[in-house]
């Protein structure tokens, strides 16, 4: 398969982009800054300059954008509604980097992660932005888009286990009562879902094994 990952100068992008290469994916990244990725096509362009051309003939594209500072969080919705508008009626797949505060805890999707008690108060912003994000994106059906959460612990360095659940809207523990996923297992279950799943406008969630 024919994969782009844009954003791919930040860790989960290289998780990505290596599980796709070593699956013999034909992967093309595209980031602001110099390669650092095991991609052998790399373009150094910004994602906010990227053209219907550049993503043209792709059978995924991998949004693994990401932003923390206050001045920068609209650009969520921003880049998410970029890329929508110019993969808009086309039949290759958009597969984001979603974030965990969004996810429910209720079977009545009134109350989300980031509503708890417990929810640091420092990320509340960027869980308020990405999910500001998510709902703008429900709203394309113009766009073949899955939405990838991680589980709440999301861990950079954590081992590649190769096991993980899939969840839906709801947050989803293990048996242990854990929340946790490694970015190397994150990255399986995306290429997985590139590969084998047929998630078209849905948002699903992994959580380790």
């Amino acid at each position: 398969m024919k994969i782009a990952v844009v954003a791919a100068n930040g860790r989960v992008a290289g998780k990505v982009i290596t599980e796709a290469v070593n699956r013999g994916f034909e992967v093309t990244a595209f980031g602001r800054k110099e390669n650092n990725t095991d991609a052998k096509d790399y373009v150094q362009k910004d994602l906010f300059d990227l053209t219907a051309e550049d993503l043209k003939g792709f059978d995924a594209v991998v949004d693994a954008f990401g932003v923390w500072t206050e001045d920068t969080l609209s650009q969520h919705s921003t880049s998410l509604a970029h890329l929508c508008d110019i993969l808009s009626g086309t039949d290759t797949r958009l597969l984001i980097v979603g974030g965990a505060g969004s996810l429910y805890v209720n079977p009545e999707h009134t109350a989300q992660v980031s509503d708890g008690p417990d929810f640091p108060d420092a990320f509340k912003p960027l869980a308020a932005a990405m999910a500001k994000a998510l709902t703008e994106l429900r709203e394309r059906k113009d766009v073949k888009w899955t939405y990838i959460s991680p589980a709440g612990d999301f861990q950079a360095d954590g081992e590649r286990g190769g096991k993980y659940i899939l969840g839906g809207e709801e947050l989803t523990l293990n048996s242990k009562g854990e929340s946790i996923i490694s970015y190397a297992d994150y990255a399986i279950a995306m290429i997985d879902e590139i590969e084998k799943g047929n998630h078209i406008q849905q948002r699903i969630s992994v959580v380790r094994e």
